[in-house]
């Protein structure tokens, strides 16, 4: 007779869905965000580098992004089984070391991708690649320190994709103004990524990480997120000004006052009202990447 209270067959191998959820595709829009950003801003047309786009696009978001957030989660399996054990790896839905196959295979995968859109955007993926398993991989592990592992993950998210994307269209280096735009909206990142560290407070107190909520406290590591991603933006708009391009200086200083006005909501509880920050001051953050591309396209 059939024990009808037997424990369920437990797959040795991930599901699609397991797999796919494994490597948030909802953090894929930042890098392919970016990606796009550098397109616009080399002024070249796209009608012959469809690759180029589609290709670079699909690279920073689902392949580079998606390693290092397999890499991410087989590493964090630990802080993941008490923050979110509803995850892949700590749920068991991705068991065994798949977590681990997996971001080396993205690896191998997106190295192959890179190769064919030309050596700038293979040399840009290596460091990516590099970046992300040193963020979350011993010995390095940049992320149990906030200010190293925010300032890597700001970087590849959003100067280095830009940085390719207008290096493979050009077919050399960028010039300083797309070289600057990048590495501003990058270090404004640093604070986008602090903001999503308030979720895993508990979890990182309790394995040693130092994420900056940690290390500061909730209000300060706040009100420093708010200036990291402000004065960047300050920065640009007073560039894209001396470039003889008000409107777009303009536009990029209206993006950042509706900031500002998110930003006194988010310090009051950022707990709270990180994730709600994340779907409205970020938006209007990278939107003023946007305008920012528009206004060098082509050059000054």
């Amino acid at each position: 007779m059939s024990n009808s209270l037997a424990s369920p067959t437990v797959s040795s191998t991930p599901s699609l869905r397991a797999s796919l959820e494994l490597l948030k595709p909802v953090t894929w829009f930042a890098p392919m965000w970016a990606y796009g950003c550098g397109i616009v801003s080399s002024g070249v047309s796209v009608s012959d580098h469809l690759w180029t786009l589609l290709a670079g696009i699909a690279l920073c978001g689902p392949l580079v992004c998606g390693t290092s957030q397999a890499c991410n989660d087989w590493y964090d399996r630990h802080v993941d089984a008490i923050n979110e054990p509803h995850r892949p790896i700590p749920s068991g839905r991705v068991p065994g070391h798949w977590g681990l196959y997996i971001a080396l295979g993205w690896t191998v995968v997106s190295l192959a991708v890179a190769f064919s859109l030309g050596l700038w955007v293979f040399y840009c993926t290596i460091f990516g690649l590099l970046v992300a398993w040193a963020y979350s991989a011993p010995p390095l592990r940049l992320k149990m320190n906030g200010w190293w592992g925010n300032s890597a993950v700001g970087l590849c998210y959003e100067g280095l994709p830009w940085f390719t994307a207008a290096a493979a269209m050009l077919a050399a280096r960028p010039p300083n103004e797309i070289l600057m735009l990048a590495l501003l909206y990058s270090l404004g990142a640093h604070g986008i990524m602090t903001l999503n560290d308030f979720k895993a407070i508990e979890g990182d107190r309790q394995m040693g990480i130092a994420s900056l909520p940690v290390q500061l406290g909730q209000a300060n590591a706040a009100k420093l997120a708010c200036v990291v991603m402000a004065l960047p933006q300050v920065i640009v708009a007073g560039l894209l000004s001396h470039w003889n391009r008000p409107f777009y200086a303009g536009l990029v200083a209206i993006s950042l006052g509706l900031q500002v006005l998110c930003m006194m909501r988010l310090v009051d509880d950022p707990k709270k009202y990180a994730p709600w920050y994340n779907g409205t001051g970020v938006t209007l953050y990278v939107l003023g990447m946007l305008a920012s591309a528009i206004a060098i396209r082509g050059g000054l």
